[in-house]
């Protein structure tokens, strides 16, 4: 099976998706949007004027089977070429985006794919169209935990005092870095804010495992899948309501979920007090790669099995 995947950008979880497929006997090809992207700057549109005729031209060389166009904005782009099926993936900052025009673009992608996925709940209640939801996967191997004194030794961190990670650019205005500052300011605690942001993805467990929370004051998020791998390292998250945080860590042990500060500052201490530990792997049991790949392989086949009169068989799913 030959699949292009069209996607804005690579992220750690799409290459994951990607080697999984693989490892399954997919072959994949990715095709990403002309020009560079960093932090909230986004492409232009002639970056995606550049797009399409690449996309004709790689499906004219190449016998696909189908094309799996990640995030709401390639879709149209993948839809456009008329010869072969198309699986949509919304990654969450389209279908949710605060842009009218993106939730358009995205919600006209799925109603038009021959199947559309969605890797949250929170996005499957707010999609009509038939859907699968397919979350993201968690790389359990990479991101497991450790012991935080050699983990500190691994990054370079030499400090007794517990330590909450801000895992973004605190440039981003949309992750909110001041509330941030301000919550452990304001904590009734010795806590230091340590900041991390682009350092190679193998290297995140470390910086997880030394830190005793994760801390995410975001206004508006896709996920984020940083708090999946939190939790499987046994971290605590103390994160606003955003994106999928709610149906990942809700109930786990010393993580906790609110938009009011004084319950994240009540998270926060509270999780500094506890050891900086919590059950959190054992809420992503059954969000592997491995389970990604498994069920992204099967989808394919069922579109690929359209011709025999069926039709799409996959419907809406709240298997998670």
């Amino acid at each position: 099976m030959k699949v292009l995947q069209l996607v804005t950008s690579s992220r750690p979880f799409f290459e994951q998706q990607v080697s999984a497929l693989e490892d399954r006997g997919v072959d994949c090809t990715v095709l990403e949007v002309p020009g560079e992207h960093e932090g909230d700057s986004g492409r232009t549109p002639t970056n995606y004027a550049r797009f399409y005729p690449d996309i004709v031209s790689e499906v004219r060389s190449t016998s696909y089977d189908l094309v799996h166009a990640n995030y709401g904005l390639v879709a149209p782009f993948a839809l456009a070429q008329p010869t072969r099926p198309v699986v949509l993936t919304l990654w969450g900052t389209d279908l949710m985006s605060d842009r009218s025009w993106l939730r358009s673009c995205s919600r006209y992608g799925a109603r038009r794919a021959d199947a559309a996925i969605v890797p949250s709940r929170t996005m499957s209640r707010d999609l009509e169209t038939e859907h699968e939801l397919i979350p993201f996967g968690v790389d359990t191997d990479l991101f497991r935990p450790m012991s935080r004194a050699q983990a500190r030794e691994q990054v370079g961190w030499e400090t007794d005092r517990p330590i909450a990670l801000f895992p973004y650019d605190r440039t981003r205005s949309v992750k909110d870095y001041p509330r941030a500052q301000r919550l452990v300011e304001r904590a009734d605690a010795d806590i230091e804010l340590r900041t991390v942001s682009g350092v190679d993805h193998a290297q995140m467990p470390y910086y997880m495992n030394a830190s005793d929370a994760l801390l995410v004051t975001s206004r508006r998020e896709s996920g984020p899948m940083v708090v999946k791998e939190a939790a499987a390292c046994n971290l605590p998250v103390v994160s606003t309501d955003v994106g999928f945080v709610g149906e990942t860590i809700r109930g786990v042990s010393n993580c906790v979920v609110s938009d009011n500060d004084g319950a994240l500052l009540g998270g926060l201490e509270r999780a500094v007090e506890n050891g900086g530990r919590s059950d959190g792997r054992e809420s992503i049991d059954g969000l592997s790669v491995d389970s990604l790949g498994d069920r992204l392989h099967g989808l394919y086949r069922r579109v690929l099995d359209r011709d025999d009169g069926t039709g799409y068989p996959t419907g809406v799913s709240h298997d998670v």
